[in-house]
């Protein structure tokens, strides 16, 4: 230490303070304020990126808070279009059956028809038939008991005397 005190030059000293003033009033004129100032920009643009990025998040906010309101309104309606859908379907299904009963009984109602018709038909056929079979049948007898003359002379009477008598 003694060293340096005693090699400590005044004029050195004088000089060195000149040099470093110097050096300290050209780095405030010239590089001091452009440095503040690029801290100064780049504080303000952190500063107005943060601004912008909570208006961000409250946007995205609002328009998850939207989303899910859109959702809920068309699971709603979705739930209301197949409710209304199974509805219809029902009734439809509702509608062909009834639809279908109604036809049904149609045509039972008409096959009741037709068969008594056939029925009808059929009796008078029959009655047809059997009326054909007495006849043949009567006639039959007849030629039977009239084949001798004598048998048909006392027909001819008898049937004289009721016409008569009538």
């Amino acid at each position: 230490m003694e060293k340096l005190l005693s090699e400590f030059s005044v004029g050195l000293f004088f000089w060195q303070s000149v040099i470093f003033l110097a050096l300290l009033f050209l780095l405030r004129k010239y590089a001091w304020k452009p440095i503040l100032n690029a801290v100064n920009e780049r504080e303000q643009k952190i500063a107005d990126s943060l601004e912008l990025a909570e208006k961000t998040k409250a946007e995205m906010q609002a328009l998850q808070s939207q989303n899910e309101n859109l959702l809920k309104e068309a699971r709603a309606e979705r739930d209301a279009i197949i409710k209304d859908a199974k509805e219809t379907a029902s009734k439809m299904v509702e509608d062909s059956k009834t639809a279908a009963k109604v036809e049904a009984e149609k045509v039972v109602a008409a096959a009741r028809q037709t068969i008594e018709a056939e029925k009808a038909a059929a009796i008078s056929e029959l009655k047809t038939q059997v009326a054909a079979f007495s006849l043949e049948i009567a006639e039959k007898v007849v030629r039977g008991e009239l084949a001798s003359d004598d048998k048909q002379k006392a027909l001819a009477d008898k049937l004289a005397g009721d016409i008569n008598l009538n």
